[in-house]
């Protein structure tokens, strides 16, 4: 059949009405007629009184109809197709599409053995196609890189932003900030629905808003197996666009400096709730917190900490595609934050605001109710610091370990400010603090470490302000599921800790936290606190320094003595560093004691260990006053032999027919012999008493 008898060539107004060809395009559009449409569209007369309405038919054609879509964009009335395509974004399916594309791989990886099929069936088969200089000469065909298809949702996605790049510099409104308002709460609805390939929508988020701006700057150029190629070109999509039909001004020049400051202020709020919604939903799966900010700098300005052998998350950040990708959406994010003019201040006012985003709403408020003013949008406060970090870990990974020195920003009182607003607080309950999502816990922290690589301590206003700051820290050291960030919680709470200059309030800090912490590995921590604080205030006297500190002692001013110096410290902690455990694992039920046992075998172990080294350590003895504290507290009468005891009963309970039977195995059976050795050389080291 010729092409002019073609129905839709046939039927074109004036042979119709507008309203029956539309009628008849519905009817008969299937993939077959889809490039006779194409041509149709070009009429901009005809796109612009049936464009809107057709895109809600030609979506499920994609990527077939991509083509006709972009016309309809390039040619459409700008208003009315901005309104379908937004409602269109609203309404893909990404979770049913995540099934589909998990089922269809499994299929997949199930299907044939056959070599062929496996090869033509990988992640990027390799397809012939014409080379750029021979497409019509034989032999000219070259092999290529295919990308692997996208999930259906993800595709209608990426080829709606291209629409609303193109529709958007079309409308000459006053008000635009209207249609930009409703546009980007459609896209960040739809993107925080999808399940999979969240870098791809990353990236067409990036590109769009690049465009809708006039942003020149090229997008960042994706590692090639990450899988985060553009979308194939077309010719639609190069063409000049149709002028605005019911325009009411000009140029965008012409609108006020008012309504171009709500736009850019829409446009950061957008880049801010995006980088939430793609970070905190970043998996962390094989201990890897989200970015892994905290562990890549601390690697990266302390290579000597590192592990000999074992591949550091750094290393794995630049040899697994997964990680890589997310290195790619993460730089596209903050340079589009950056080209929106997202300044520091900006960022961290935002981060520390809560009650004005608390009044003003947030990014997904109510569409019938616009913002009045720039004002009135707030940015995402957790989306705020997620990009300030990004640029702060940026400058460290990417600039020679490079460590800016001019930031006004410290750990007192700034960095404790980001830790009230951004995390759980203390006084709703010490259980909830940790459980948030990984990639900010490590943001947090993260930032923590780069100000202690900075100096940038500053100085806590109260010490209650400073015991609030180690709170939340400890509390993020024993919380948090990730072993990875409970380590870089309890490094940040150590140094901040040993920071203070008064001694006395690290030692109620480290009381307070003996007598009232519920969580036995944060008392271990808190052990070895008191340990590294009596060691380092009592070196060992080397031969002679005695006697010629006397002689000098007139003419040297005596420096303060530390209260770790001094037996006060000790004698304040012993009832928690040694507590009375016989009522808890000797006369207790049995299952009771053993749940206890299990609770605080760690911190057991770490009290002995700390009281072996105060027993062998002769220099420490008539400084700290040990052997009276030996006696006093009576830690062999109600620390040592409880728990010798108790190991003698589980033992026992744990034998055929006993009542922990079922609790017997060879780690806890070697846990128990532990503890036995372990008393064993506290018990032998109480002679070195009698030889001072």
């Amino acid at each position: 059949m010729a092409e002019q008898e073609h129905l839709l060539i046939a039927a074109l107004p004036p042979n119709s009405d507008y309203y029956t060809y539309l009628t008849l395009i519905e009817y008969n559009l299937s993939p077959e007629n889809i490039p006779i449409l194409h041509k149709v569209l070009q009429d901009e007369k005809l796109t612009t009184n049936i464009g809107w309405d057709l895109v809600h038919l030609l979506v499920p054609f994609l990527p077939e109809s991509e083509a006709c879509l972009l016309d309809i964009a390039r040619l459409g009335n700008p208003r009315e197709v901005i309104l379908k395509v937004t409602e269109s974004l609203r309404l893909i399916e990404h979770e049913e599409d995540a099934v589909g594309l998990t089922d269809s791989m499994d299929a997949l990886a199930g299907a044939t053995t056959d070599s062929k099929e496996k090869a033509e069936s990988s992640t990027y088969p390799l397809k012939s196609a014409p080379t750029a200089s021979g497409a019509s000469s034989s032999g000219s065909a070259q092999m290529v890189e295919l990308p692997p298809p996208l999930p259906l949702g993800v595709s209608h996605f990426n080829a709606l932003l291209s629409m609303l790049a193109i529709l958007h510099p079309r409308i000459r409104t006053k008000a635009p900030s209207k249609f930009l308002s409703v546009t980007l709460q459609a896209i960040l609805a739809s993107f925080s629905g999808a399940q999979s390939h969240r870098e791809e929508m990353v990236l067409a988020i990036v590109k769009c808003v690049k465009e809708m701006v006039g942003v020149k700057r090229p997008a960042l150029p994706s590692r090639k197996s990450s899988g985060m190629l553009t979308s194939r070109s077309t010719a639609s999509a190069t063409r000049a666009p149709a002028a605005d039909p019911e325009g009411t001004i000009e140029s965008s020049a012409d609108v006020d400096d008012g309504e171009r400051e709500m736009q850019d202020r829409l446009l950061q709020s957008f880049v801010t709730h995006v980088v939430e919604e793609y970070l905190l939903g970043l998996p962390s799966d094989d201990d890897v917190p989200g970015m892994a900010w905290c562990s890549r700098i601390m690697e990266k300005l302390h290579s000597e900490r590192t592990i000999p052998d074992k591949q550091t998350l750094a290393g794995r950040f630049q040899a697994e595609g997964r990680l890589q990708r997310r290195i790619d959406a993460v730089g596209q994010l903050v340079t589009l934050a950056q080209d929106l003019k997202l300044s520091d201040d900006t960022l961290l006012a935002a981060a520390t605001t809560v009650e004005k985003v608390a009044a003003a709403g947030s990014a997904t408020q109510d569409e019938d109710d616009p913002p009045d003013s720039a004002g009135d949008i707030p940015l995402s406060r957790i989306g705020s610091i997620l990009i300030y970090t990004a640029k702060q870990v940026a400058g460290i990974l990417y600039d020679s370990g490079k460590l800016s020195e001019s930031q006004p920003f410290a750990i007192f009182p700034d960095h404790q400010e980001l830790l009230k607003h951004c995390l759980a607080s203390v006084d709703q309950g010490s259980g909830a603090l940790g459980t948030e999502p990984e990639p900010l816990i490590d943001a947090v922290l993260a930032l923590g470490h780069i100000l202690l690589e900075r100096n940038a301590m500053g100085e806590p206003a109260t010490d209650e302000q400073f015991n609030e700051y180690l709170q939340v820290t400890a509390l993020l050291s024993s919380n948090c599921p990730s072993p990875n960030l409970r380590g870089h919680a309890h490094y940040l709470t150590s140094t901040i800790l040993r920071s203070h200059p008064d001694d006395n309030v690290k030692l109620a800090f480290i009381r307070d936290t003996l007598e009232h912490c519920p969580f036995e590995n944060l008392k271990v921590s808190a052990v070895g606190w008191v340990k590294g604080e009596t060691v380092e205030a009592n070196p060992p006297t080397s031969p002679g320094t005695g006697g010629q500190g006397h002689q000098h002692g007139a003419d040297v001013e005596e420096t303060p003595k530390s209260v770790f110096a001094t037996p006060l410290a000790l004698d304040s902690l012993a009832p928690y560093l040694f507590p009375s455990l016989q009522a808890e694992l000797v006369t207790a039920p049995l299952h009771d004691a053993w749940m206890n046992f299990q609770t605080n075998i760690s911190f057991y172990l770490t009290s002995l260990n700390f009281l072996y080294l105060l027993l062998s350590a002769r220099h420490l003895h008539q400084s700290l006053g040990i052997k009276d504290l030996w006696t006093n507290s009576d830690v062999a009468g109600s620390f040592l032999q409880p728990l010798r005891d108790a190991g003698k009963r589980f033992k026992e309970a744990m034998e055929d027919g006993g009542k922990l039977e079922e609790e017997r195995t060879d780690e806890l059976l070697a846990e128990l012999g532990l503890l036995d050795e372990t008393i064993e050389r506290v018990t032998n080291a109480v002679r070195f008493l009698n030889e001072t």
